[in-house]
């Protein structure tokens, strides 16, 4: 189901923004003119990915928690103390709009299990 999310000026260059659609909590990511989408919550604990920093030359996002780094292509995570990816989803871009591509199976963030390690 295709889920209408921002306006694409509404996302500065660089900059991750957290958006709230029904249950699911995502972020937004923009590296230049690309746009990423991720589950705006760190797999290691429930911390917002967005507010953490940006690695724009190597695509990823530091968790301003505990410092797990996470692909926003992949959502795999590169560090420790996370070890499970977070979602990511399709963004499509029309009449400057963005919008991600959500299945109905996906998940809110508090049904699924944390990491409680620290």
């Amino acid at each position: 189901m295709r889920v209408r999310i921002c306006e694409r000026s509404d996302i500065g260059p660089d900059t991750a923004t957290r958006f709230d659609v029904d249950d699911l909590r995502v972020a937004i990511i923009r590296l230049g003119d690309d746009f990423y989408a991720i589950g705006d919550e760190c797999s290691h604990a429930d911390f917002s990915l967005s507010d953490g920093e940006l690695e724009p030359d190597d695509c990823t996002i530091e968790c301003p928690k505990h410092g797990a780094v996470f692909d926003v292509v992949t959502g795999e995570p590169e560090t420790l103390p996370a070890v499970r990816p977070v979602p990511v989803y399709t963004v499509i871009i029309e009449d400057d709009v963005v919008y991600i591509e959500r299945s109905d199976d996906d998940a809110s963030p508090e049904s699924e299990s944390k990491d409680t390690t620290s």
